[in-house]
């Protein structure tokens, strides 16, 4: 009986082929990058663009080199270093990592998914990153990009299921190439192409290259069934948007800052409150002591220590 598990799925020549013309020249993809840099990189990814990680990228590789720099670093100084990237808490679980690496692994980055996934903050889809970018493993890599061009291409679906099932891990599995170098190389391209052409607000199938394989396209490129499940929240008005005010206020800051300073940027008292509390739960910030004595009744905040 013939073995078809060394028989590549249709759709992995083309992308690869494309992708040898139309990869980003991204310095997390760079022979010299550890496995350190890589997932760095893939935290500073995590709904942030690649416009904005590469030069905080850099930055921070700069100064933080290995997990033992990160891991000695003051927090302060991580969480300024992170800057605008948003989500701050991934500053702060990049630390935790770079922590247990330095007690648990000597400072040295895993090879085996499992022990990927011990690591603070490292999920599934994190652990098959590294697995596959760092280590050149064999991994089913399915970030949102990956999971958007498998809907369309396979299932003939405008966009993938809002959560990830079992059933969809399983269709991804199989396409993955058997050999653990195309493999790795398989799982950029096809996120690769998710990014650059299977967008998912204009995709752009006249250039894509495996448009005359997509079940989509054939089947005239019906709406996405799960649209009313999609609906975000705006941005003005926000707890988010109170947060990073916050956070930017205490960033830009040598000093602690009161709370009645950084009213001037979120004026509805409750709110602010509520943000307060939780970036002091999160662990982001730190309140001092007041002297309710000596008539001091403005509580002051500032990074942590």
């Amino acid at each position: 009986m013939r073995d078809d598990r060394h028989v590549p799925h249709p759709l992995v020549p083309p992308v690869l082929d494309w992708f040898g013309t139309h990869a980003r020249d991204l310095p997390w993809r760079e022979p010299r990058c550890t496995p350190w840099g890589v997932l760095v990189s893939e935290v500073m990814l995590q709904q942030t663009p690649v416009v904005r990680v590469r030069p905080a990228w850099e930055a921070w590789m700069a100064r933080w080199p290995t997990p033992a720099d990160l891991a000695a670093a003051p927090t302060a100084d991580v969480l300024r270093a992170w800057d605008r990237l948003g989500y701050p808490r991934r500053a702060l679980r990049l630390q935790q990592c770079a922590r247990h690496l330095v007690d648990h692994h000597d400072g040295v980055m895993p090879t085996t998914e499992d022990a990927l996934l011990a690591l603070p903050g490292v999920g599934a889809y994190t652990a098959a990153a590294v697995m596959a970018f760092a280590h050149g493993r064999r991994s089913v890599v399915l970030d949102t990009n990956v999971r958007r061009v498998l809907a369309r291409t396979l299932d003939g679906v405008a966009l993938p299921h809002p959560t990830l099932t079992r059933p969809e891990h399983a269709r991804a599995e199989a396409v993955v190439p058997a050999d653990d170098a195309t493999a790795a190389r398989w799982s950029a391209a096809v996120m690769e192409l998710g990014a650059l052409v299977c967008t998912a607000r204009s995709p752009r199938c006249d250039v894509c290259p495996v448009a005359d394989l997509c079940r989509w396209v054939a089947d005239g490129r019906p709406v996405d069934a799960h649209a009313h499940r999609r609906r975000r929240q705006g941005w003005a008005g926000t707890d988010r948007q109170a947060r990073g005010r916050v956070m930017r206020a205490l960033r830009t800051s040598d000093h602690p800052v009161p709370r009645s300073v950084m009213a001037a940027d979120v004026t509805d008292p409750g709110q602010l409150g509520r943000v307060l509390d939780g970036l002091v739960a999160d662990g982001l910030i730190t309140p001092l002591v007041v002297d309710h004595a000596h008539g001091e009744d403005d509580p002051v905040y500032r990074l942590p220590s």
